[in-house]
Order: C-alpha cells, then structure tokens, then sequence
C-alpha cells in the first residue's frame, strides 16, 4: 500500500514541465485550419500560397509536436464574415481544430475571433486591416501577425504631406478593413496638416472604377488614396493609370500593397509607388533563402500575408512544445511569454492585447531600369521599429490592457 501511494504521489508530482510522457494534447492531434479566400479577389496574396507556407511550418517543425501528429484543414470563407464564422464554427465543435490562421479580411477575422473565444480556441490573423481585432474587440484567445491599418498609414500618410502631398480623396473599400484604413490615414493627414477633401466607397471585387476615379479628379485633391486591396486595387491602378490622374498632377498611393499586386501591375505602371509592408522576399540572406523554398513550390515568391503564416504557425507549434500542452490559454501564455525569432522577424514581442510587434518597411516600387530581374522589385526606404510603427497599447480600447 505504501508503494502504491508513492508511485500516486510520483505522478502528482510529474508536472507539464517533465516532458512528452505528460504532455496533454486534445484528442492526440494539433489540427491547424487555414481559413482564407481560396479563390476570389483575395486569393492572390494569401490564398494557396498561404496553405503552402503552413505546410512548410509544419514540416519543419518535423511533422509532430510532443510526439502527436500535426493536420491541417483549408477553408474558403469566400470573403464573407457568415460563412467565415460558420467554418470556424464547424471546425471547432465537429472537427476539433485548435487554432485558425490567416482570414485576410476585416470582417471575417472579427466574427471569427469571437467565435474562438466562445469555443475557447485560437485565432491567428495574417493581412487584416481592422485596428478593432486587437481593439475594443480584443480577447485572450487571438494574435495578429502581420499589420494593421494604422501601421500601414501612419508613416505614409505623414511622409507624403511633408513632401507636399497635402490634400487627399480616398476611394474606399466598403467593409470594416476599408474604413479602417481610411479612419487611420486621415487622422495622420490632419495630424500632419494636412485636409481630406472626400472619400467614396465601392463594393469589394469591383471591375469599374470609373465613377470613382471621377469623383476623385473632380475634388482636385493632390493625392489619391486607395484604401483597399488585392484585385481591387490593381484594378483602380491600371484604371487610374488609363484616366490620366499622374498626368493631372494627382499623386495615387496604395494604403495596402502586396508583392503579387505589383507583379500583376508591371514595373512601368507600379514604378515609384510608395507604401508600407511587413515583408519582403530580398531583404537578407534569411529572408532570400525561405522565399526561394516557397518559389519552388508556389512558383511566385511570397506576399507578407504568406510570411506571416508560417511564422505565426510556427511559433503556435513552439509555444505548445514549450507548454507541454495545446490547452488554449496556457499556449497563449507561453506565445506572449516566448520572443519570435525566425526569418520572418526577430525578438518579436506578442503583446497582451495580441499585436506582434515586428518591424515594418516602407518601401518604393523600382524603376524598369532598376530592377536586376523578376520580383527585384523594391527598395526599402526606411526600417520602422515594431514599437514605432504600431499604436501604443490599449489606445485603441482593448479591455485587456492595463493602462
């Protein structure tokens, strides 16, 4: 009997800390589900690519995590928040996923990031605009990986106004991630000096922005603001190439650009274009050597929003070997407590209202004549330090900040 009390006592004492012999991972398995736009306007800089950098995570992290199988599921929210936050649902309470990652959109990453503090889950957002996900709708349960509007605004829209760029028109994309976007530069264009003359919304996948266009020549407005993304904002660039705005002496930047944009434009209609990016390809041999894997098997070297999902599954992965447990919270715990340190970023800091801070880059689209080859496409005007380039904490009304 006293035996047997010893070995009972031996194994209360055995903590989570004692290895893979205690380790506790639900039903055996860490499921990973990848939920994006697979196939719409959004599908370019995240989509396909963004399964593919998971896949990556994971097997480098070599297949299992406290000797359990990694799974990953897809999803195609269709850039619609219900079926989004449906998926989310269905994975959470059918097929036991553990974390979801990615969303590229505003409304989709706020429903779903209610539905995994519900469901006591983990939400990881990628290229997600909306300041309100680690705002005034933060919880315990989420992170955000790669930007959000006012990181990719605020020093844009500061720089152009002292170079003379002093009033602007924006043409806006109708949903949570646009108004954001816009919200967030036209506060550092009137903190700078600067006037907002007007601004016009259009419904996501437009295919005509000529109305738009219009009313944004006839403001008379020196710069010309596009807060949307992916096919939308390649569409009203060539259109607005095809209207003559820079022959106007009307500037047009991006509020949000991504690599495959560029690649779709071509250097001759992109070139000089100035915006902010958390990534890219070309910037080190770090950065050179993952990208070059990616391109040899996606074909196309990798957006930022792809960046940030393999390090944000990869650093999931890391917190719960270092946890001994996928317990939500407690890997939480461990992802806010371990730095991020990869090709991606380094000492990343996971604060408690779920911002990685990271560096992010301002950058100018090369000239033709600039560029050695295909995707030698920017230069990196300035590095803007994590704690620099996103809003202080709780400004933007987390309840989980205390300040």
């Amino acid at each position: 009997m006293r035996s047997l009390h010893l070995a009972v006592l031996l194994g209360c004492l055995a903590s989570p800390y004692s290895g893979t012999a205690t380790a506790q991972i639900s039903d055996d398995v860490v499921r990973i589900g990848i939920l994006n736009d697979q196939s719409g306007v959004y599908a370019d800089f995240g989509g396909p690519g963004s399964v593919i950098a998971a896949r990556m995570a994971v097997e480098d992290f070599g297949g299992k995590v406290l000797n359990k199988p990694i799974n990953l599921v897809v999803g195609d929210h269709q850039s619609k928040a219900d079926i989004g936050a449906t998926i989310a649902r269905h994975w959470f309470d059918v097929d036991n996923v553990d974390m979801a990652v990615g969303f590229d959109n505003s409304s989709v990453a706020l429903a779903v990031e209610q539905v995994a503090l519900q469901k006591n889950r983990i939400a990881i957002a990628g290229a997600v605009g909306t300041t309100a996900f680690t705002g005034k709708n933060c919880t315990p349960n989420e992170a955000s990986w790669l930007q959000d509007s006012y990181a990719l605004t605020n020093t844009l829209a500061r720089s152009m106004v002292r170079s003379g760029g002093d009033t602007w028109f924006f043409i806006t994309a109708d949903y949570a991630f646009g108004y954001s976007m816009e919200a967030d530069a036209s506060s550092a264009v009137l903190a700078s000096g600067g006037k907002v003359l007007g601004s016009v919304r259009h419904p996501i996948n437009s295919a005509d922005f000529s109305s738009y266009l219009l009313q944004a020549q006839a403001s008379g407005a020196k710069v010309v603001a596009l807060a949307n993304a992916g096919g939308d904002m390649i569409n009203a660039t060539k259109q607005a190439a095809e209207f003559g705005l820079s022959r106007g002496g009307q500037t047009l930047v991006s509020l949000l650009a991504f690599i495959t944009d560029i690649n779709s434009l071509g250097l001759r209609a992109a070139q000089g274009l100035r915006f902010v990016t958390g990534f890219y390809w070309d910037r080190n041999d770090e950065t050179r050597a993952w990208s070059k894997r990616f391109f040899e098997r996606h074909g196309r070297m990798p957006t930022s929003a792809q960046a940030s999902v393999y390090s944000a599954v990869r650093h999931y992965l890391r917190a719960i070997e270092a946890a001994g447990t996928d317990e939500p919270k407690t890997v939480m715990a461990k992802m806010r407590e371990i730095p991020v340190n990869d090709f991606y970023t380094k000492a990343g800091k996971l604060r408690e209202d779920g911002r990685l801070l990271h560096d992010m880059y301002f950058v100018q689209v090369k000239t033709p004549d600039e560029s050695s080859g295909p995707w030698d496409y920017y230069k990196i005007i300035a590095t803007i330090p994590g704690d620099q380039a996103f809003r202080p904490a709780g400004e933007d009304g987390c309840p989980l900040v205390k300040r």
